[in-house]
Parts: C-alpha cells; sequence; structure tokens
C-alpha cells in the first residue's frame, strides 16, 4: 500500500527530508513551496531534477534527479494536497525579530491553511525549531480549531528536530541519531516508524516537550563553547598570544575540546535558537531563571564583526589610511564555507558597520547568487582589484590557494584581516602584508 506524505517547505531541511523519502519504496512525496519573488522559482527547478543549492552538497543533485525521474517526488504550491496525506512534515522558518521574539507568521499560516484539509488518522511532524512549549500550546489548538478534529484521537502530532547543516545535508539526516517526541504515545510510535526508514543511526523517543527543549538547548550548547573560544581569542591578541597555539595546548588533553574562534555565526539555527529557548522559558517555565550564560554567549557572538572592523581600521591606519579612504573587499558572505547559505551571515553586520564609517565595500563570493546592499561580484580579480583591505569572512576552498603575490599586486595597499584563520600569519607578513586575525599575536 503506498504512502503519501507532503513535506511543506522546500528549504536546506525539506528538500533533503523529502528526496529521502520519496526514495523509500511505497513513498509518494509531494513538496509544497509557496510561489514568492524571492523561492517560486524552486518549484520549477525541483520538477526539473535539478538542485536549488550551489557549493558542495554531497549526493543531494543525484538523489533529486532519482526520485524525479521515478515519479516518486515533485513539487506544487497548492496545500489541498494535505488532504490526501498519510503524513504531513513541517519545514518552514521560525525566525526571531530584534527583540528575540519568535516570529511565527509562516508557521501559522501554515497550520491554518493545512489544518482546513487535515484528515483523520494523518500524521503531523513539526521539523521547524520552535521555542519550548509551541506544538503544545500553538501547534495543537490551531490545527484542532481549523480541522474539528482531536489530536491524539483523530490525528497524531509529534516534534522531531533537524541536525542539518550544509554541505552534509543527506548526512546528517542519515548518519545522525534521531529524537522524536509525540504528543502522546501513538504519535510518538507512528513517527518513530517514518523516520526509521531513513535514519540509520539510533531513533530516540521522548515526550513532545523535552524534544523541543534538547534542540534548543543543543545549539545553545554550541553558541556557548563557540563564545568560549571567541573570548579567549580575544584575550591572547590583549596578551600578545596565538590562541590557535593555546587552544592546540588545551586539545592536547583528551577530555578538552576548545572550539575555534572565528568572525561571528551565522545561519538559521545557532543565531536565534538561544532566544527561542529563552522565549519558552519566559513564557511556558514555571519559575523564573534568568539565563544569563546563554544570553552572554549570544551578545559575544554577534559583537565579533564589529571586532573584526576594529582589526580592519587598525591595520589600514597603521598604513596612514582612514577607514572613510579605503575600499575593502570582503571575501566571502556565506556563512558556511562552500555553501551559498547566506541567513544570518556575519558578514551583513561587517559590510553595515563598514558602510556607516564610509568605507567603499565589495563583497565577493563564489557560491552565493547575489547579496544586496552592497557591491558584489563573482569575479575575484574584481573584488581585489584596487582594494586598500582585504577581509577574509568565510573559509571558502576557493580562497586556501591564494597567491599571496598576485594578490598583493591587484591590492592598492596590502592589508589583509583574516575572520578564518585562512592563511599563516608568516606567510602574509613575508608577503608584504599589514596582517591582522581573530586571536593572533600582532
Amino acid at each position: 500500500m503506498q504512502q503519501h506524505i507532503v513535506v511543506i517547505g522546500m528549504g536546506y531541511v525539506g528538500i533533503p527530508c523529502a528526496v529521502l523519502l520519496a526514495n523509500v519504496e511505497g513513498f509518494q512525496v509531494t513538496g509544497v513551496q509557496r510561489r514568492s519573488r524571492r523561492s517560486g522559482w524552486k518549484i520549477e527547478c525541483l520538477n526539473s531534477g535539478e538542485c536549488p543549492f550551489e557549493g558542495d552538497e554531497p549526493g543531494l543533485a543525484e538523489l533529486i534527479k532519482r526520485v524525479v525521474d521515478k515519479g516518486t517526488f515533485h513539487v506544487t504550491d497548492d496545500i489541498s494536497v494535505c488532504q490526501q496525506a498519510d503524513v504531513i512534515l513541517i519545514d518552514v522558518q521560525t525566525p526571531t525579530d530584534g527583540d528575540h521574539v519568535p516570529h511565527y507568521e509562516s508557521l501559522r499560516e501554515v497550520l491554518s491553511n493545512m489544518g482546513q484539509y487535515l484528515r483523520r488518522g494523518t500524521l503531523v511532524v513539526v521539523e521547524s525549531t520552535v521555542a519550548p512549549g509551541t506544538v503544545q500550546h500553538l501547534v495543537k489548538p490551531l490545527l484542532e480549531e481549523r480541522s474539528g478534529l482531536q489530536a491524539g484521537r483523530d490525528f497524531y502530532l509529534a516534534f522531531s528536530y533537524e541536525r542539518v547543516m550544509p554541505g552534509k545535508l543527506l548526512e546528517y539526516i542519515v548518519n545522525f541519531p534521531r529524537v522524536v517526541g509525540g504528543i502522546d504515545e501513538e504519535s510518538t510510535r507512528r513517527a518513530v516508524e517514518l523516520y526509521s526508514h531513513i535514519v540509520r543511526r539510533e531513533i530516540t523517543a521522548t515526550d513532545c516537550l523535552t524534544a523541543e527543549v534538547a534542540k534548543t538547548v543543543e545549539n545553545a550548547y554550541r553558541d556557548v563553547n563557540i563564545a568560549f573560544a571567541n573570548e579567549v581569542a580575544l584575550i591572547c591578541e590583549s596578551l600578545g598570544v596565538d590562541v590557535y597555539e593555546v587552544r592546540e595546548l588545551i586539545n592536547a588533553r583528551p577530555d578538552r575540546h576548545m572550539h575555534l574562534p572565528g568572525a561571528g555565526v551565522g545561519g538559521h539555527c545557532l543565531p536565534k535558537d538561544s532566544w527561542l529557548l529563552c522565549y519558552g522559558l519566559r513564557e511556558y517555565g514555571r519559575m523564573p531563571v534568568d539565563p544569563t550564560m546563554i544570553t552572554l554567549a549570544r551578545q559575544i557572538n554577534d559583537s565579533m564583526p564589529l571586532h573584526v572592523l576594529q582589526l580592519v581600521e587598525e591595520a589600514l591606519t597603521e598604513k596612514g589610511l582612514a577607514l572613510a579612504e579605503a575600499r575593502v573587499a570582503v571575501l566571502g558572505v556565506a556563512y558556511m564555507e562552500n555553501s551559498d547559505d547566506i541567513r544570518n551571515t556575519p558578514a551583513r553586520s561587517l559590510i553595515e558597520a563598514l558602510l556607516s564609517r564610509g568605507a567603499s565595500v565589495v563583497a565577493h563570493d563564489p557560491y552565493v547568487g547575489a547579496f544586496e546592499g552592497v557591491e558584489f561580484t563573482h569575479d575575484l580579480e574584481t573584488a581585489l582589484r584596487g582594494a586598500d583591505c582585504v577581509v577574509v569572512m568565510t573559509r571558502h576552498k576557493d580562497y586556501l590557494n591564494f597567491e599571496l603575490d598576485r594578490v598583493r599586486e591587484l591590492m592598492r595597499t596590502p592589508v589583509l584581516v583574516d575572520g578564518r584563520s585562512t592563511y599563516a600569519p608568516e606567510a602574509c607578513a613575508a608577503a608584504g602584508f599589514v596582517y591582522r586575525g581573530i586571536g593572533r599575536r600582532r
């Protein structure tokens, strides 16, 4: 018997999950993507068997083509397909605003629209990251209101969070342990059974709220550890030692693992998931708790692009240039190396700060199609030519084998600020650059 699965939201989570399921014998998968100026083109792209992502994404393009050719996967903008669904996965974005409050407009719209088509016996799984308590207090009542059905009796509801990252979308879905939390035992059982078709590692069953907490805490944990590394980098800069040597000495002990410092944290998850945790705690917590360490980590990581700005200004001053007189080439606007993902990229904060201080800015990225608000080019020599400072914000493989002598020839002023430890300071100095790097000796 064929099972019809609907995946709502064709992004970095929805697409790989949808095509993995479409590759399972007996599964027919329909992706739902809203048509808009920014993302409507994905429908035709995917239905043509093409991958909409640039950068390195092992196996994804081949899998998309395979399931489209097989006829088990197609994409539409018609959410009424939910009326034939045995399973509905929700993979829409849940951003936070300037006050760190989640914006659930997309989630509410999806729930409202699909709710009217929800039929008895359907399993609904929220894969979007949400604040703890959201499934119980927002998703469940809205679906019940729109459908006239009761969760746990007429339909089934669970939360199962993604652990994907650009560059490893398929690998992380298939080869990472999965956490599934339903609103009741039957919802959990059905969701575990679904994911068992595509997940090769352990699938852990828990309750819905615990799963929501685990997701946000998992990313808060990484954010805190990155913030620690960034703060140590600032300490090392101040004291005149190299953070990478310090990190190597610390990590020589097998029960220690200091993360890598860098020019900022981006992506859809880390910049907001700590705030989602705090929001859920504030809205649904039973007693007041102030998550000081988690919020401070967010502030430290958000400040790193501004520290890069300080390094740029300091290095230019050494060459007798004011920031307002300089042309700065920013290399890499994707938040992650070898990816086209610009969500919450720290490069945006740096570029806006540079422009506000009067600098002329050109940005380059080999994978990103366009980047609004600044002069942007795909030609590296065009970006470097006449620049007074080059800032590396993303460690793309395209930047790893720079011929530093050629870079210096193209630039007007040889200043290099390395936000991702891409080059050896000694090599840059030997090539005649004024060099600054996160956590490096001056």
